[in-house]
């Protein structure tokens, strides 16, 4: 089956790849409102799924869960954004990042600051695994979490090497540490409550 003549030429037509910094004069003269639920990713501006309850419970229950083992110890970033290099600004479901003491208000974290990332993935499954996981690759992330709550699973990805993580590792059952918070101990039958786990 060939590619209709239009689809065709638009794959050819050079596109403008936003910058960090543009995206963010867009919301300072207010073509994004702060109601956007949007994020740079690869110089494109890419609108998110709304947030639903289930969603949302997860996100909860892993804040949750790591605010009881990393108190002090590190950040907790619920949904807020990470600059990785000059196209890029997602905002994951949650990031542990380095203690700092003005808690990012002065800035946005970069790659550096991260210790794990996690995506909560439903209906975006698909998009986090194959689109926001190599990006997170790309920029040295160090660890990605991946939630497939349909699944009840949680995919694990380490070591990034030359864009792509060498490690990759899934599980229903057990304890899981991230590898930069060791102590930051999470029980899988506490994150699927009632897996009977």
């Amino acid at each position: 089956m060939s590619t209709p003549l239009i689809e065709r030429e638009l794959m050819n037509v050079p596109r403008h790849r936003w910058t960090v910094g543009e995206f963010h004069r867009m919301a300072e003269v207010g073509l994004l409102n702060e109601d956007s639920r949007v994020e740079l990713i690869d110089g494109e501006i890419i609108e998110m799924a709304p947030i639903g309850s289930f969603h949302g419970g997860n996100v909860n229950r892993l804040t949750r869960l790591f605010s009881k083992v990393i108190g002090d110890k590190a950040i907790i970033s619920v949904q807020n954004p990470v600059v990785l290099g000059g196209y890029a600004e997602p905002q994951p479901d949650l990031s542990i990042l380095r203690w700092r003491g003005d808690d990012y208000e002065q800035s946005n974290p970069h790659s550096e600051d991260v210790l794990l990332l996690v995506e909560v993935s439903d209906s975006t499954l698909h998009y986090d695994r194959d689109v926001k996981i190599p990006l997170y690759a790309r920029n040295g992330i160090p660890e990605v979490w991946l939630l497939d709550i349909q699944n009840r699973q949680l995919e694990i990805y380490r070591e990034p090497i030359n864009g792509q993580y060498q490690q990759r590792d899934c599980r229903r059952t057990g304890q899981i540490a991230p590898i930069l918070c060791p102590d930051a101990i999470i029980d899988l039958a506490e994150l699927f409550p009632g897996s009977g786990t």
